[in-house]
């Protein structure tokens, strides 16, 4: 794993912890030689991890779509700023660079990029570890959702298997670069197949 998406709010929400964890998590991924693979803002989480890892001399890409330039203002130091046409394609472009997602607190946004990665993971679609940094307990109420599912039927409890969670960069880290996926579906996904 060289590569982490970051998933992260465009604020920075209402505890300074959710600020201080951002820092910790780009300080470390710079320091450890990871690249940080991110949408490319420079305001809320977002910003603080970018702006760390380039404070640390680390290697930020940023994906924007050119449609949301005035709506999220661009972050304009990074290493490199790839311009898309679409959501769809700062997504796509996100997982193929990376080799593991972390999600920070955020809103819908972030939710909605961290199922996705779950969802490819559950149904074989990628084997790449994905990470919940639980600041303040932020992601207790989603896995409790989770287990729901679970118990619900509604989801298999090698779901629960694909998720690494954990309120320390550090260790978050490194569940995820000893994580195994529990999905025996996996498949390249291949655009051209029938």
């Amino acid at each position: 794993m060289k590569a982490i998406c970051v998933f992260a709010g465009s604020n920075s929400g209402v505890h300074p912890h959710y600020r201080n964890v951002a820092v910790e998590l780009g300080a470390y991924m710079a320091q450890h030689d990871y690249k940080l693979i991110y949408g490319g803002s420079k305001m809320g989480l977002m910003g603080e991890v970018a702006n760390e890892m380039l404070k640390h001399g680390g290697h930020v890409v940023g994906i924007m779509p050119k449609g949301l330039f005035s709506g999220e203002i661009v972050h304009t130091a990074l290493t490199e700023l790839i311009e898309v046409s679409s959501m769809h394609e700062r997504k796509a472009t996100m997982h193929d660079l990376s080799d593991g997602y972390i999600a920070l607190p955020g809103g819908f946004g972030t939710f909605e990029e961290l199922f996705e990665a779950l969802c490819w993971a559950q149904i074989g679609i990628h084997k790449k570890p994905v990470g919940l940094l639980n600041v303040n307990g932020y992601y207790n109420a989603l896995m409790s959702m989770v287990e729901h599912a679970v118990t619900e039927g509604f989801s298999q409890e090698s779901a629960i298997q694909l998720i690494n969670i954990s309120s320390s960069p550090q260790s978050l880290i490194s569940s995820m670069m000893n994580f195994t996926s529990p999905s025996t579906r996996y498949t390249k996904w291949n655009n051209t197949s029938s």
